[in-house]
Order: C-alpha cells, then structure tokens, then sequence
C-alpha cells in the first residue's frame, strides 16, 4: 500500500497529497527527487515499482523479505539498498514489537518499504518537510531522516528493558525466587534487540568514509552515530546482566531446593526413629499374643502377667537407648588429608 508519494525540489514538497506511480517516475528527470512511502506491500505492487523505476530484482526480493539484521548493498545502476530494523516497547505484553525498513536509495528517488507495525515513519518525513536546507542536499537527507527516527526509537526501549531487568534483579538478590521463564524471555528480547542495533553501526559507519555523503550532512550522520553507540552499549550491558541475573536465579533455586532436602531428610530421621523404636515393641507383643501351652499355663495371675508383660516391652527399649547412646559416644574416624599423604608417600620413597 502506497502512504505518501511527494517530490521535492529546492529544499520543499511540490505538491500536495500523494501522486500516481508513473507521475512519480516522470518527476525523478525533473530535478530534485521523489520520496516514495509504502507499508506492507503485495508482489503485484512492488513489481509495478521496480517497473516504473528501474530496481535491481535482487533488491526487490530483499525488500519483501524479513531479515533479523541490518545491512546495506551497492548495485551496478548506483542504486543503494538499506535495510534497518525497528523497535518497539508493547507495554500492556511487556514485549518488544520488531518491524523493518526497506529504504531505496538513489540520486533522484527514495523509496520506502515498511514491514511490521513499529515502522512509523510520519514524523520522518514531516520534521524533514521543516528542514529546508537540509532537503536541498538531495535524496540523501532522507536516510539521515529515517535513521534518526529508528536510533531515537531505540532509546524508549532500553529504558522499558531496564526496569523490566531492575525488578527481576531486585526479586533475585532479595533471596526470592524469580520467574525462570519470564528471565530467559527478556534475554531473548535483549538479544533480537541487540542484532538489531549492533549491525547497523557498520550501516552507519559507511556513511561517515569520505565521499560517501555530503559535507553538510556529515555531522548529522555523526549524531545519529553517537547515540546509536550509546544505545549498543546498553544493550549489551543488559544482555550481561541478564545473564549474570540467570545464574543467580539458579543458585536460589538450588538453595531453596536444599532447603527443601534438608526438611524431608529431618521428617525422614524422626520417622526412621519411631519406626525404631516401634519395631521391638511390635515383637515382644506379638510373641506373647500367641497362644502357646507354656504361656498359658505359668500366666495364672495378675503379677506374672504384669511381669511378663512391663518387662517384656521395657527391656527391649532399654537396651535400644543404651546402643543408640554408644552409638553417639564413640568417637568419628578421622578422613585423612589428601595434601599429607604426599609428603610420606616422598620421605618413604626417600628413605628408601
């Protein structure tokens, strides 16, 4: 879909509202250049661009498709393909809406192709319409139009990730056991974001070598460069962070788990005590439940029931405290050090 098609000419728009394609492609020998706008367009759209104004085949293929990389190429007609990723912070998902920019370039024409919904680039072009002088340096000013926007467009985003990263840490380092997934979806957002910063500074960097742009247009270009570079910083700092976040997650976890182990393994101790301490006892009774001819004729009376019976369970309780009290007493094996069996294994082989 067309957005806007305008001509410029002089430093200003020569017309008002948009024009048709074959209109536009008679403008481009007219002087100045053309700035034609798309959003998300269809096969049948393109190849009727390419028609009109003469692109490179390879170039329409890679503006139809979606890269995770910036990059930039020259063909043989002087036409320039550039090709830059967008950003945006969603805040109610808390995720970040990538899109892509599909710029044209050439000395009498600029033509752009939007993908994805983070690809605004109204306020491009009216802040550009304002800049005069800047409009008559030629098609040029458009890339340094787009490129502020998009590098100016990183900035919300590092913001929104940092305090996205601050409260995971804060949870973290308080102890707390942090989401696992919701860290290693924002280093996955960290690091889409940082393929899509990174590679543009070479993008940029070719438009600062000598010749490659005008002298008036340089120390624009140097700007955007300077807060691209800042932007890769942080980004990278928040891929390391996040990184460093995850280990430390883990290691809570591990603790927490621990913690976990450690009561299982006291309920199991009290368990195995009183399993111990029952075992005996269920003996003693059930030997004496059985009806055998001794038991029933010397069990007359109440005393020797009450002897049989007391000493019977007590005696068995009694020698089981006094072994687990010795048990307790007796003194642990010494675990003998790696570090001095060295030295005697050396004076014996000395010695001998």
């Amino acid at each position: 879909m067309i957005v806007d098609c305008a001509h410029y000419r002089d430093g200003r728009r020569q017309h008002e509202g948009a024009m048709p394609l074959e209109q536009a492609a008679a403008r481009c020998t007219q002087g100045g250049f053309v700035w034609l706008g798309m959003f998300e367009p269809g096969p049948d759209e393109l190849a009727r661009v390419r028609e009109c104004f003469g692109l490179h085949e390879l170039a329409v293929e890679d503006a139809r498709a979606f890269h995770l990389r910036p990059k930039a190429e020259q063909y043989e007609d002087g036409t320039e393909l550039i090709i830059l990723r967008t950003a945006r912070y969603d805040d109610e998902r808390e995720e970040i809406d990538t899109g892509e920019i599909s710029i044209f370039l050439a000395e009498h024409f600029v033509i752009t192709v939007r993908q994805g919904i983070a690809s605004e680039l109204r306020g491009a072009r009216s802040r550009l319409e304002r800049r005069h002088e800047l409009l008559r340096t030629g098609s040029a000013s458009t890339l340094w139009a787009i490129l502020d926007q998009v590098v100016d467009s990183y900035a919300p985003v590092v913001a929104e990730l940092e305090h996205d990263i601050e409260q995971i840490e804060a949870m973290v380092f308080s102890g707390a056991v942090a989401p696992t997934e919701r860290i290693y979806s924002l280093r996955r957002e960290a690091t889409d974001f940082y393929r899509a910063v990174h590679p543009l500074l070479a993008v940029l960097g070719r438009r600062l070598q000598p010749g490659k742009s005008q002298a008036e247009l340089l120390p624009y270009f140097r700007d955007v460069h300077d807060h691209l570079l800042l932007v890769n910083e942080e980004v990278a700092a928040q891929r390391d962070l996040l990184a460093t976040v995850l280990e430390a997650n883990i290691a809570v976890i591990s603790v927490e788990q621990n913690k976990i182990n450690l009561r299982q393994s006291a309920t199991m101790e009290r368990l195995t005590v009183l399993a111990t301490v029952f075992l005996p006892l269920s003996f003693v009774v059930g030997f004496f439940g059985q009806n055998f001819d001794w038991l029933v004729r010397h069990i007359s009376g109440f005393t020797a029931f009450l002897a049989l019976s007391v000493v019977g369970l007590l005696l068995p309780c009694l020698l089981l405290y006094v072994w687990l009290r010795r048990r307790r007493r007796l003194p642990t094996p010494p675990v003998p050090e790696m570090g001095n069996a060295a030295p005697t294994h050396a004076r014996a082989a000395s010695e001998e």
